[in-house]
């Protein structure tokens, strides 16, 4: 079925067998192996023709195992033929069915259509496929999808489903490799980053996203402004729409399922951030500032919006519409630059939807605790509830080597207010270029900040890991507390530092109160001696009824019939 889809793809919808490309020796070689969790094993769920991906954790004590929502993707593949291509044949037949040209997952749901795609995600979050449809259709949830990245697990981002993380990985002019990526993405994917982006700004950027992509099980991101930059020569004058238009189709060809746009940057909202404290942060936004003054025009990612439109429906590419004006310190936040751009990105999602292309707006960045709100409300408003995707936000700007912990504290509130994706934050955050501790650092951040944000919104089940958990706590199954957590091995190397012993795995107790003052053990020992208690008062109890009652041995007995 050559080229069914339009796309000129020499490989039909590019879901074809592929040689990855060779950059120099084999840019894969001595990856590091990706274990697995301990007491787990990957399974799937087999329902109306659909496998969908669960971890199961076996735990101990006769208590049942616990499944968890799992984004590893297939394991033990060689990753220079890339992970299976899963939703292929949902690809195929949808192309050969009566292709429109429009191949979005709004416009199949916009039509009363459920996709395979849908009801895989349907099983993933435990709702039906009409509802997941629904959320699509109305443009409040999205599922990332790309026509040619049909090696992922359908995933949707939306305020009434889980909420979800996403990971940055990429390389730059200084430093990181093709395999280094490709073990942050393993790496990011196996501690639970829901989607992940490519952020690369250095060499082979292109050769980089296609071994990214091709062994990636999550939805990719990327930001096409950087490549277009590379393009030329690092001069921000030199974009036009041309290259731009070039620069998504070549990206979209590849699978590419979301990428990040700056067109709510206005020539007239670029001398709001004159008197900022850090100006403008964004990379894309500063590069788009800079063309605009250059030239003294409209954004033209602005004024040919309708054009790159186009190109997204066509390859079911998402809108993660930029936020280049977003604060970049605690006093910029919610500033008028901030607020007339997101004005704008609620105008640009009208358009796209008008087009059946899913969208999702980007949001800030550094805002204290107190304004937290008014972001998600204001953009809720402005943007008809299209799902939000923030960095952080970082609620403090006073701990550099810390900002996976002081932008966790405020993505889960943005959580909790109903931002749908949270983008993690490193240490490196404002220091360097994260290396492969930095990630798991972040993801497991940012999976704290999404679980407690699910508790807070009510997430049906949510609270069913934190019980098990704690049930496994208070009966001194450690190895259970170990396996339920979000990180075991942390957990076990933390208990085993000062209580190495195998027979400390049976304790009632750990280092930190000792054997006397564990206070679930005192507890446990309460409960006993309350139910001793219970039980002597009890007898005593019967012993004075007995003594009342006569001390007849049976009650109703005279005592005269022998």
């Amino acid at each position: 079925m050559a080229s069914s889809n339009g796309n000129g793809n020499d490989s039909g919808n590019g879901n074809g067998k592929r040689s990855l490309p060779q950059i120099g020796a084999d840019p894969v070689a001595n990856l590091p192996a990706i274990e697995g969790f301990p007491a787990s094993e990957k399974v799937y769920v087999e329902a109306d023709g659909l496998k969908v991906p669960v971890r199961r954790i076996h735990l101990s004590g006769g208590e049942p195992a616990f499944d968890v929502y799992d984004t590893s993707g297939p394991q033990g593949v060689d990753p220079h033929h890339g992970l299976p291509k899963l939703r292929k044949p949902w690809i195929d037949a949808r192309l050969a069915e009566g292709d429109t040209g429009n191949r979005t997952q709004m416009h199949y749901a916009r039509r009363g259509i459920i996709t395979p795609e849908m009801r895989f995600v349907a099983l993933r979050e435990s709702v039906t496929p009409e509802f997941v449809r629904d959320e699509i259709a109305r443009g409040r949830a999205i599922l990332p999808a790309n026509i040619n990245h049909p090696e992922s697990e359908p995933m949707i981002i939306g305020s009434k489903f889980l909420v979800k993380i996403n990971a940055n990985i990429g390389n730059s002019a200084v430093t990181s490799t093709i395999g280094e990526e490709v073990d942050k993405l393993r790496w990011a994917v196996k501690w639970g980053a829901d989607t992940v982006m490519d952020l690369s700004t250095g060499k082979n950027i292109h050769e980089t996203r296609e071994w990214i992509l091709r062994n990636s099980p999550v939805p990719i991101g990327t930001v096409p402004i950087y490549q277009c930059l590379e393009k030329v020569g690092g001069d921000p004058e030199k974009l036009n729409i041309d290259l731009f238009i070039d620069t998504l189709i070549e990206q979209a060809e590849q699978g590419v399922d979301y990428f990040t746009i700056h067109a709510g940057v206005r020539l007239a909202y670029i001398p709001y951030t004159a008197n900022r404290t850090t100006g403008i942060v964004s990379r894309g936004g500063s590069i788009m500032a800079k063309w605009c003054l250059a030239h003294h025009k409209e954004n033209f990612l602005y004024t040919e919006f309708e054009r790159i439109c186009e190109v997204m429906k066509k390859y079911d590419v998402a809108f993660s519409l930029g936020d280049g004006l977003r604060p970049g310190s605690i006093a910029d936040a919610n500033d008028r630059a901030q607020l007339a751009e997101l004005e704008t990105l609620g105008e640009l999602t009208d358009i796209a939807w008008k087009h059946d292309v899913q969208t999702m707006i980007e949001g800030p960045g550094h805002v204290p605790m107190h304004k937290i709100k008014e972001n998600v409300d204001l953009q809720m408003k402005l943007c008809k509830e299209a799902p939000f995707y923030t960095l952080g936000p970082l609620v403090t700007d006073i701990a550099p080597g810390y900002d996976h912990i002081t932008s966790a504290i405020g993505a889960a509130m943005i959580g909790w207010f109903g931002t749908a994706m949270l983008c993690y934050v490193t240490p490196k955050e404002h220091l360097g270029l994260p290396n492969r501790d930095d990630v798991k650092a972040g993801v497991i951040a940012y999976k704290i900040a999404a679980h407690a944000a699910d508790l807070a919104k009510g997430h049906p089940g949510a609270q069913r890991r934190d019980d098990a958990l704690s049930k496994a706590r208070f009966e001194f199954r450690w190895q259970d507390q170990f396996h339920l957590s979000l990180d075991p091995d942390t957990a076990k190397d933390f208990h085993d530092e000062t209580l190495p012993a195998p027979a400390a795995k049976g304790a009632h107790f750990c280092s930190m109160c000792g054997p006397k003052f564990c206070s679930m053990r005192i507890t446990e020992e309460v409960r006993e001696l309350a139910a001793k208690q219970e039980v002597e008062a009890g007898l005593a109890q019967k012993a004075a009824e007995f003594r009342e009652g006569g001390q007849r041995l049976y009650a109703g007995s005279d005592d005269h019939h022998h």
